[in-house]
């Protein structure tokens, strides 16, 4: 039996070692990668990092790639590339799940690459729609960055390069918000005269709006309710703001009938916008049952709306990502404009909103 023991024993910590092996293995090929990208790619002194959670899916892949030529075509002086920050879809994205497969990498390797060029100003941008936990990961990537956490990069570098940060698409509650909704009503007011008008934005679950920023959903819809009351602004992951939540304020205001169009509230259109909204799922079994937060799982907003009397269905799912929208995207790209006619990021002082 000690025998036995001390065999799996020493299998089990060869294994953990194997493990870390190949996992130290693709950190050094993951930045020897990105290190050969950005010196090929190195036109400027100045870097923008465009930093999105990420997707495994084509459009959103198309809409990315027209962000990097507007940002170029936009800030000449700098050289423009795009990380993903979630680990999920780089993986599945280097995978191939849905489309080919596509290489991206943390903002983690981007920056290193960017020390070893000597950039000396370097812009991140978030995507991120809402100042929430998306946003705190952008943030704390460039805190380790500027702190040389693995202590491999050079302090005299770091002592004079200049970092700032673009803040996310709703980071004001005033300002943000207001030229947020004029926008969407520019391109959408022609939909939204004589039919009901609902986005469809992410959320965060009570637990993990650490930053408070889901109001900003809340805040949206009012604003655009100023514009036109027909306009509504719905979640699938945050408390109270669900489509079930969402048709109830419908009803509230009267509109218990007629033509639903659809659209995401999302910096690009992929899982949740093709499958969670324009979706066929669909729960009904003589009528719906909510789960202990009041949402009905398993259904998309077409199916909902359309169980319930509207006029939703293909021809009312606007499947479009906010970066497909011109005017949207430009507030980002004003975003990076503030950032770059500011101060240096300040890394003392949390960069979330209260």
């Amino acid at each position: 039996m000690l025998a036995m023991i001390a065999i799996l024993a020493t299998v089990g910590f060869t294994a953990c070692s194997d493990d870390d092996d190949d996992n130290d293995a693709n950190v050094v090929r993951y930045q020897n990668a990105v290190n050969s990208t950005v010196s090929n790619s190195k036109k400027s002194n100045k870097a923008i990092l465009l930093v999105a959670f990420g997707s495994t899916w084509q459009q959103a892949y198309d809409a990315f790639d027209e962000t990097v030529s507007a940002y170029k075509s936009a800030f000449p002086g700098y050289d423009v590339y795009l990380s993903f920050s979630s680990a999920i879809c780089i993986n599945r994205a280097a995978a191939g799940e849905n489309v080919a497969p596509r290489n991206f990498y943390a903002p983690y390797y981007w920056l290193k690459a960017f020390a070893n060029v000597k950039y000396s100003e370097i812009v991140v941008q978030s995507l991120q729609v809402i100042p929430g936990e998306e946003y705190t990961r952008v943030i704390n990537y460039i805190k380790d960055f500027a702190n040389n956490s693995d202590g491999d990069i050079d302090d005299e570098y770091l002592s004079k390069v200049t970092i700032k940060l673009g803040v996310p698409l709703l980071q004001d509650a005033e300002a943000d918000v207001e030229a947020v909704a004029k926008a969407l009503d520019k391109n959408y007011s022609s939909y939204a005269k004589d039919n009901i008008f609902a986005f469809m934005g992410h959320g965060n679950p009570d637990s993990y709006d650490t930053y408070k920023a889901n109001i900003r959903y809340t805040q949206l819809e009012e604003a655009l309710q100023a514009i036109n009351p027909n306009y509504f602004v719905g979640t699938v992951d945050m408390a109270e703001n669900f489509k079930t939540d969402v048709h109830e304020r419908m009803m509230a205001n009267g509109l218990t009938s007629g033509k639903v169009y659809c659209h995401p509230l999302m910096s690009i259109a992929g899982d949740h916008a093709h499958n969670d909204m324009a979706g066929d799922d669909d729960a009904w079994d003589n009528g719906y049952e909510t789960n202990e937060e009041g949402e009905v799982e398993d259904t998309s907003w077409k199916k909902y709306f359309a169980r319930h009397g509207y006029e939703c269905n293909d021809n009312t799912q606007i499947v479009k990502g906010l970066l497909e929208v011109k005017d949207v995207r430009q507030i980002w790209m004003n975003h990076t404009k503030d950032a770059i006619n500011g101060e240096a990021l300040d890394f003392y002082h949390s960069k979330n909103p209260e």
